[in-house]
């Protein structure tokens, strides 16, 4: 059997397998993140309860409405978009000409009351989320045996992500939302509802949280924590990728996955700061980030 530093190469192989799960979530909050920050300016530190909100969304449709995975995938984002969108609207939208720090205080204080208000109600245990037929079973990679739903996890956030990244990049509307970051009035000249971009932009962004929530809850369970368990690496992936880029924070969130995957066959313990470990390298070497520009 082939061996890496007396560690055998399946084993090395099957932990970038379980790496590249946790990148898909870093990627697809990440994502959400750099959205809000690179078009809107606002540090969002409701992220990780909006994404919690996804994950029980997606459970209320199946236990309430009796509604499965596959409606849910597309009905739960919506909901955390319009929950976003409300959010934008009577509160964030005083904010813009306002330091960030204001933002990010009125987001941190949102982000305790919806956990406060579902950690009321459901508790701290979570709750277990039934897959649909078509996710449950194991599929043979030939290194290792992963369950359908997590192979179905990576696959979908990197299409979700590319074709996020494509939209923002490579369309009119992309241009328009960059242009209404640089320069709103000039925008807004050229009759283009610039209060309206905005609005859809941090629904569209805590949609995302909200879709990578439905996911989650395919992976493990279903509780009040598990937004804040995750938000401070997702914030750490978005600052090494570089604060606002789009293409930073997809890039970034998947290769720190497979780090950690890396750093957990040669030292477990390591692989919960690892994230910390290259940001602090990052920002000595390139304090913009990877893919950040200079301001």
């Amino acid at each position: 059997m082939t061996t890496i530093f007396g560690i055998p190469l399946q084993g090395i192989m099957a932990q970038l397998a379980l790496g590249l799960i946790n990148g898909s979530f870093y990627a697809l909050l990440s994502l959400g993140l750099a959205i809000i920050f690179g078009l809107l300016n606002v540090i969002n530190f409701a992220h990780g309860a909006l994404y919690m909100m996804g994950a029980f969304a997606a459970w209320m449709l199946l236990n309430y409405a009796g509604i499965g995975f596959w409606p849910a995938l597309v009905l739960a984002p919506l909901g955390v978009g319009l929950v976003g969108i409300a959010i934008e609207r009577l509160f964030i939208s005083r904010l813009y000409q306002l330091d960030h720090l204001y933002g990010l205080l009125l987001t941190f204080g949102l982000a305790l009351i919806i956990q406060g208000l579902f950690r009321n109600y459901y508790g701290v245990s979570g709750v277990p989320y039934t897959l649909p037929s078509a996710l449950t079973g194991p599929v043979n990679l030939g290194f290792m045996v992963l369950p359908k739903s997590r192979v179905f996890v990576i696959a979908f956030s990197l299409a979700i992500c590319l074709a996020t990244w494509l939209v923002i990049e490579k369309t009119r509307l992309g241009a328009y939302l960059r242009a209404a970051t640089e320069n709103p009035r000039l925008v807004e000249a050229f009759g283009i509802n610039v209060p309206m971009l905005r609005m859809l932009t941090y629904g569209f962004g805590v949609g995302l949280a909200g879709l990578a929530g439905v996911l989650a809850a395919t992976t493990s369970n279903v509780n009040p924590n598990m937004g804040s368990d995750l938000i401070i690496v997702v914030f750490a992936v978005v600052v090494i990728g570089g604060m606002g880029s789009i293409l930073g924070s997809v890039v970034t969130g998947f290769g720190l996955g497979l780090i950690e995957g890396i750093v957990k066959n040669f030292y477990q313990q390591g692989s919960a700061t690892v994230v910390f470990v290259v940001m602090v390298i990052v920002l000595l070497v390139r304090p913009a980030g990877l893919f950040g520009r200079a301001s």
